[in-house]
């Protein structure tokens, strides 16, 4: 209860208004040029879907009977552990008392909330890779060990566009939060934006900086403690100052809060299996598993919804505008396709993010469907399952065939699939 409650009354409501107004500047700036449209249209949909899944998820732990059902259940867990003497769950909250004293300056500093930019981010991982890497191993952050050297080398290497423009836009907007958040006054304020508006201290440390050359970012790396702390680059100077202050509340929040809450949720953990055993599933650990449900529709705001679409609706709703624009291969098709095909359908599977790609099998073990989405109910499935609103969403194998058969005209695919 404690941990939902942070996020309901910290983290969440913090995130929502900060990434509404983001979203709200990729939109005017997308409206600019058909260049700029195309620009900022990945980072758009990203953000645009993960407002999506954290406004159902506020939504979830507004509902009364989530938690009320959550306080039932530990209220019965810890009757279980009541003759030991031990209390996790207080141990638990007391760390969570601790992150929300630091949840904004974690969030702004080591989150790197403060400072939304790649440049930025490349800067990091370059002044905090000379510093660790001169440690031994098991001394070092976790994300500067050993094993993950390759990985950060490669993301070095790698040419990933970076444009002036959405640099400008992120780090300046994601300033001018830091300053609003953590207040004029925060000493880490103090010392960017003494001088500085967020828009000038933007604009001259992007404009100062060469990481966006990947030749740059890999003699810096490669070059160690002596090539980056000789370094004059703009973004490198801003990450030197802000990390003391970024590495000093990523200290406590590992030691106060990270840590007492792994500690104690591996006793309860213990405490759950031994009073429940079998009976009650783990949570998910990437191991394969399989879930039994049957396919069904739900009630929407009074409204019956059927567990199946069809292709007619795909014209239906086609404006020939975006988000609505059919594909020319699908227009030219559309006189050839049969409309009752059956495109998606329904289910009471309980599946959660990362899930997609995931088989749809009947009884017989034959393919049914992929799973790819669930309703917009489902996104509360991080928290609880809901019978009675909870779907997953997975594609119909008729559509699959009807596409690769009549418009993209794949019969090498269907013959190597075993259709005709």
């Amino acid at each position: 209860m404690a941990e939902l409650e942070e996020l309901r009354d910290v983290a969440l409501p913090e995130y929502l208004l900060r990434t509404a107004e983001l979203r709200g500047r990729y939109i005017q700036y997308g409206k600019t040029s058909p260049e700029a449209k195309r620009i900022v249209e990945n980072p758009l949909l990203y953000l645009e879907n993960s407002l999506k899944v954290r406004r159902k998820l506020l939504d979830a732990l507004l509902d009364d009977r989530l938690l009320q059902h959550k306080r039932e259940e530990e209220a019965a867990l810890r009757a279980k552990l009541a003759t030991v003497g031990a209390d996790p769950w207080g141990e638990i909250a007391k760390a969570e008392k601790i992150e929300r004293e630091l949840a904004l300056t974690y969030t702004y500093l080591e989150a790197g909330t403060g400072f939304n930019s790649k440049l930025f981010s490349y800067a990091r991982t370059l002044v905090r890779g000379a510093a660790e890497r001169q440690k031994p191993n098991g001394e070092r952050l976790r994300e500067y060990r050993d094993t993950a050297l390759p990985h950060i080398e490669q993301q070095l290497r790698a040419p990933v566009p970076v444009h002036p423009e959405i640099e400008n836009l992120t780090l300046s907007f994601s300033l001018e939060h830091l300053r609003e958040w953590l207040g004029p006054d925060a000493e880490i304020v103090r010392k960017l934006l003494s001088k500085d508006s967020p828009d000038t201290l933007a604009a001259r440390v992007i404009s100062g900086s060469g990481l966006a050359d990947p030749q740059v970012r890999m003699r810096l790396w490669t070059g160690g403690a002596d090539a980056v702390n000789a370094s004059q680059d703009t973004m490198i100077e801003l990450v030197r100052l802000v990390d003391p202050a970024a590495r000093a509340v990523r200290k406590r929040y590992e030691d106060e809060v990270e840590a007492p809450v792994r500690a104690a949720s591996e006793r309860i953990a213990r405490v759950r299996f031994l009073a429940y055993g079998t009976t009650i599933a783990p949570d998910a650990t990437f191991t394969l598993r399989l879930n039994f449900g049957a396919v069904e529709g739900w009630k929407e705001d009074g409204h019956e919804i059927e567990p199946f679409t069809y292709l007619s609706r795909l014209y239906e709703r086609a404006t020939g505008q975006e988000p609505f624009k059919v594909p020319d291969n699908w227009l030219a098709a559309k006189a050839e396709l049969d409309p009752k095909t059956k495109f998606n359908l329904s289910t009471n599977n309980d599946i959660v993010g990362g899930n997609s790609g995931s088989p749809l099998l009947d009884l017989d073990g034959k393919l049914v469907g992929l799973i790819f989405d669930g309703n917009i109910h489902s996104i509360a499935g991080s928290y609880w399952f809901d019978p009675e609103l909870n779907r997953s969403v997975a594609v119909h194998p008729a559509i699959m065939l009807e596409g690769l058969r009549k418009v993209y005209k794949a019969n090498e695919l269907l013959a190597e699939l075993g259709f005709k």
